[in-house]
């Protein structure tokens, strides 16, 4: 019997081995149009971030391997290009372009899929544009992002897309994910859970604009933007992830079935050509829900179904059953995603009725060390009970939970058959009951009646509408929400409220909420609902009363979102928005303005800290200018006891600058304002970059300021003792001299190092003999002003200096005293030990971001 295989991936080298292994005797023969086979397609993303160091980890099996351990023979770099099913050969095309068939007793088709690139998109063929299929396309993201590229800008947020983002962002890029639907992992979540993954995202420093569709990619000799439905983004690189197609071109005409160019096969991978089957990313297979055609291009469905074919070829016929769309992903180091089943989306649109929850959950005992929580959405048929779905997402082993809903969907089973499953347990594993059980329970009692809620798609929708709030959070925490103590609702319920009004209880995460649901419908309250995931999950906003003034609390947080209230008004705000230095684009510029028209007084101001503020924002009015700014890659904020945004000087292109000031404020801007927003200090680090002495962003003003420096260096053997001396000429300072002996001399306690009088001297007499930069700690300006002092070290290069500010910031974090300033803390310990532990001591990282810290910034 002769096997012949087209694709040599995951499906394709299944297939042959299981064939080899199962019949000994049998001619398998494998033909690959890649150089590469049985590669690591899902381990591409971190091969680019550095996670996978080298190239040769992502290959499985080389071709010569591959045949030592099978026995089966692997053609490389040979592409299939027609097929006779009639007279059982296939067409391939050698390296060397010539063509001849192959003959075949039993063909097996798992050619995969390619990346979608839009023929109608301009500039998808620019240099620094890469879509990611192969090792080649890794191996050369990675070379094009350490040769400098800074900002990327990522098409599609699906898995590949989502997952290239995170590890670019590890890379330390600027990263932007774009995609045309409205929702991040469209099909995957339902749009609650990818909203809340979204704005997890958006903490983390990548920037997510959806319903933002590519229209082109722009750049001269290179990639240099990306033209979008919200206006153009700066690229240094662009990925390409807006999706596949299976790879099948090649069976035109053939008479073989396709459903949206994907091979039709029955149970058994069995094409309407006899003895042709066909398996992976280019066959569509079942859902085992459903039992509608599914395309489920991921690896474990590829390699699942070729074993089966192959079990079937050798004699043991062997269904695949369909797939369920399970898959799992790693957004961030702290955010995993995992999903199996229907969405409620899909599910409805299957012919069910969905009833879904979603539950806030402790992922493992809550008192064990890293613990944290799952977001869990499970959903099932509301007349039959039985399990359709689930979603989960957290920072602990969403696959866990997700590989536990795949058996029970697999077996067709009720949400009450979760319920005694003996499922492990053991603190730094899980919980006594198991998560997912747990959300069983809470979805038991919704359907039960026991538990009345508003999910949060009802609640985003605006079912909540006309509900009094009721804060139930062990302490006051709403803002505008009316607060209860849980623990004094007792059989009079609360009083000043009416039975029959309608309530939403409000707690952390839902659990409060449905005690308190208990309570109050025993006292007779029939009107109440709980609000699933509480204020972790939802953003909860409590509308204002009319003519009530804004409670100080919703101040202080809009203050923390960068809206400044104007006090000339209780309801109007000054929104401040983000620049990188000082710097924005022109559509930027423009959406600023048409921010300031839409939601403001039409009046846009700038800062001393080079950002901006649109002026005269209504309450009411805040979250859509937000929104707005956020869709076209703006945002506010700038605010609160954090690393403040980066300011710097023009040194970049100013005459006297001495160093790329603009590349380096964007990079200590997006390592640290961007990348420690979530941090909290003692009080705001403000830090600035000047390019000269001249100081003229007043970098000694700062918490942290650093300064381009030009050392002197004086060669006296080449100085002629001049009597007109241009060094002297040069220096603005005054302390380059004419000595006793009538040669150069430089006050080097007087000298600012501003470096004009290097290469003054005709004769080389005074040239660089230290180029770098000068830092400078505990600067303020304000009510006290305290200037910085600068370090004793010139550090030579940009590294350094990095390392230098985290060390700062976090021994700021360490060492500092809620309400303080930088300078306070310099001043109380001293800048000789402040100097020791910044240049010299070791600094636990983990442990000082591990701290709980409050901040004393009032702006």
């Amino acid at each position: 019997m002769r096997y012949l295989i087209v694709g040599g991936v995951a499906a394709g080298t299944k297939v042959a081995a299981k064939l080899k292994r199962c019949d000994r005797s049998a001619e398998v023969v494998v033909v690959t149009k890649s150089e590469d086979i049985s590669y690591a397609g899902c381990g591409l993303p971190y091969y680019i971030g550095g996670g996978i160091q080298t190239r040769g980890e992502l290959i499985v099996n080389t071709p010569a391997a591959y045949e030592g351990l099978t026995g089966a023979e692997v053609r490389a770099g040979v592409e299939a290009v027609a097929l006779d099913a009639a007279a059982h050969e296939v067409t391939v095309r050698e390296k060397d372009g010539s063509e001849h068939a192959e003959p075949y007793d039993r063909l097996v088709i798992a050619t995969g899929a390619s990346p979608l690139v839009p023929a109608s998109i301009p500039g998808t063929d620019l240099p620094g544009v890469f879509t990611v299929r192969t090792p080649d396309d890794a191996e050369a993201i990675r070379d094009y992002a350490d040769a400098g590229a800074r900002r990327a800008v990522i098409v599609g947020a699906g898995f590949i897309g989502l997952e290239v983002a995170e590890n670019l962002l590890a890379r330390g890029l600027s990263v932007t994910v774009i995609d045309a639907l409205p929702q991040i992992l469209p099909n995957v979540f339902d749009p609650e859970m990818a909203g809340f993954a979204q704005r997890q995202l958006k903490a983390a420093g990548m920037r997510v604009m959806t319903s933002c569709p590519l229209k082109a990619i722009t750049g001269s000799g290179r990639v240099e933007g990306v033209e979008t439905g919200a206006g153009t983004l700066p690229a240094d690189i662009v990925i390409l992830s807006i999706g596949i197609r299976p790879n099948t071109a090649w069976l035109e005409g053939s008479g073989i079935a396709l459903d949206k160019g994907c091979v039709v096969v029955d149970e058994f991978g069995a094409t309407n050509l006899e003895d042709v089957y066909a398996a992976g990313d280019c066959a569509e297979v079942t859902n085992a829900i459903t039992g509608r055609p599914f395309w489920s291009a991921m690896g474990s469905t590829a390699n699942i179904a070729g074993r089966a074919i192959a079990r079937t070829l050798t004699g043991t016929p062997t269904p695949y059953p369909g797939a369920l769309g399970t898959g799992v992903v790693r957004l961030l180091p702290t955010l995993n995603g995992g999903r199996t089943g229907l969405t409620e989306t899909a599910a409805r649109e299957a012919g069910f009725d969905p009833v879904s929850v979603v539950s806030v959950v402790d992922d493992k005992a809550h008192y064990y060390p890293g613990s944290s929580s799952f977001f869990v959405k499970l959903i099932a048929d509301r007349g039959s009970r039985r399990l359709l779905g689930v979603q989960v997402l957290g920072a602990g082993a969403v696959d866990k939970v997700t590989d536990v809903m795949v058996a029970a969907l697999s077996r067709g089973l009720a949400v009450e058959d979760l319920d005694l499953m003996d499922l492990s347990y053991a603190p730094p594993f899980s919980t006594a009951i198991h998560p997912l059980v747990t959300t069983g329970y809470i979805l038991e009692n919704k359907l039960a009646g026991e538990l009345e809620s508003f999910t949060p798609a009802e609640y985003a929708a605006g079912a909540a509408a006309d509900y009094h709030v009721i804060d139930v959070l062990p302490a006051p925490t709403i803002p505008g929400a009316e607060w209860v103590d849980l623990t004094r609702i007792g059989p009079d319920g609360l009083p000043g409220h009416e039975k029959g009004e309608k309530l939403l209880l409000v707690c952390a995460k839902g659990k409060r909420g449905y005690f308190a649901q208990n309570r109050l419908k025993a006292a007779g309250y029939t009107a109440t609902r709980v609000l699933e995931g509480g204020v972790t999950f939802n953003e909860v906003h409590v509308p204002r009363p009319a003519g009530k003034k804004l409670p100080a609390a919703e101040i202080k947080r809009l203050k923390g979102l960068g809206c400044l209230q104007d006090k000339r008004y209780d309801d109007v705000f000054n929104i401040r928005v983000i620049t990188r230095n000082g710097k924005i684009t022109v559509d930027e510029q423009r959406a600023v303005a048409e921010a300031a028209e839409r939601f403001g007084s039409g009046e846009v101001t700038m800062t001393t800290r080079l950002t901006l503020e649109i002026q005269g924002v209504k309450y009411d009015s805040i979250d859509a200018c937000i929104g707005f700014l956020q869709d076209r890659g703006l945002d506010a904020g700038g605010t609160g006891s954090k690393v403040r945004p980066v300011v710097s000087c023009k040194g970049t292109t100013c005459q006297y600058g001495l160093i790329d000031t603009f590349d380096l404020s964007e990079k200590l801007h997006k390592r640290f304002y961007v990348g420690y927003h979530g941090v909290d200090l003692p009080h705001k680090f403000k830090i600035a970059v000047g390019g000269c002495p001249n100081m003229c962003v007043k970098p000694d003003l700062n918490d942290l300021g650093i300064v381009g420096q030009r050392v002197p260096q004086i060669d006296l053997s080449k100085c002629r003792a001049c009597k007109v001396c241009q060094v002297v000429k040069a220096c603005p300072m005054g302390d380059a001299q004419i000595g006793p002996d009538g040669k150069i001399t430089i006050d080097e306690a007087a000298c600012n190092h501003c470096g004009r009088c290097v290469g003054a001297c005709p004769f080389g007499a005074v040239t660089e003999g230290l180029a770098g930069y000068k830092v400078y700690i505990g600067g303020r300006w304000g009510k006290k002003t305290a200037h910085g002092q600068a370090l004793d070290k010139i550090f030579t290069s940009e590294d350094e200096v990095m390392d230098l500010v985290e060390r700062a910031i976090l021994f700021f974090r360490d060492e500092g005293e809620s309400g303080e300033r930088f300078a306070d803390t310099v001043a109380r310990l001293g800048f000789d030990y402040v100097q020791e532990k910044l240049l010299t001591a070791p600094i636990d990282k983990d442990a000082i971001l591990g701290k709980t810290v409050v901040g004393g910034a009032t702006c």
